[in-house]
């Protein structure tokens, strides 16, 4: 039986989209499965995170999120439009949050459907590929839900129709996400043990051939 890791990410933060090609590259080579489990940003999860933190985090990402994609050789700019609804100057999170309630709640659809993994891919590279604007619009995710083997309208019939499910599927990922000893995305997540950071992969790597991890034929 495969080894398993899941993985806890959201559609906000740049370090979970830039994750993702290190780590499909990997369960490509190596014998393992990813199970993508989205939560809400942390923003959204606790609106005084911002207010509370140092108000040079946010630059920092910033500067650290392009340098990270300029060495890697990922393309990369932040959404056109932010997947959150937050005033940037004041840093108050809006109560209604329509994008990411519903990236998030299609992500915990294709997870439920089995194609979390590659449905985060491709929905991750249109938001911060730098190539679409308003994301939010168009036949954009209804695209990369194709390339990731599923129906968006689909997906969207099924959440209108029993949306309890999806939140709870979230409210559950954000349990396991709390359980594991870190808060912060992405973390990946062997055995009980947190990986947090899209530069822990190796060290991951490095824990699952502890355990037997082997090549792919």
């Amino acid at each position: 039986m495969s080894l398993s890791v899941d993985l806890f990410w959201s559609f906000r933060s740049p370090y979970s989209y830039l994750a993702l090609p290190k780590a499909v590259k990997l369960v490509e080579e190596y014998d393992f499965v990813i199970n993508a489990r989205p939560v809400y940003p942390l923003a959204v999860r606790d609106p005084t995170f911002f207010k509370r933190t140092d108000p040079r985090f946010a630059r920092y990402v910033v500067l650290d999120s392009f340098r990270v994609a300029q060495k890697e050789g990922i393309p990369f700019r932040f959404p056109r439009p932010d997947p959150i609804v937050q005033n940037m100057q004041t840093l108050e999170v809006a109560a209604e949050q329509p994008y990411i309630t519903r990236l998030t709640r299609l992500g915990a659809a294709a997870q439920l459907a089995g194609r979390g993994l590659p449905f985060i891919r491709e929905v991750s590279s249109v938001l911060y590929g730098g190539v679409v604007d308003n994301w939010h619009e168009g036949d954009h995710l209804a695209k990369a839900a194709v390339r990731a083997g599923l129906d968006l309208a689909q997906l969207g019939a099924e959440i209108a129709a029993d949306p309890d499910r999806y939140d709870e599927t979230i409210r559950s990922n954000e349990r396991d996400h709390a359980a594991s000893g870190h808060w912060g995305v992405p973390t990946f997540v062997f055995k009980g043990e947190p990986f947090f950071g899209q530069d822990r992969l190796d060290l991951l790597l490095w824990r699952l051939q502890q355990h037997g991890l082997k090549e792919r034929g």
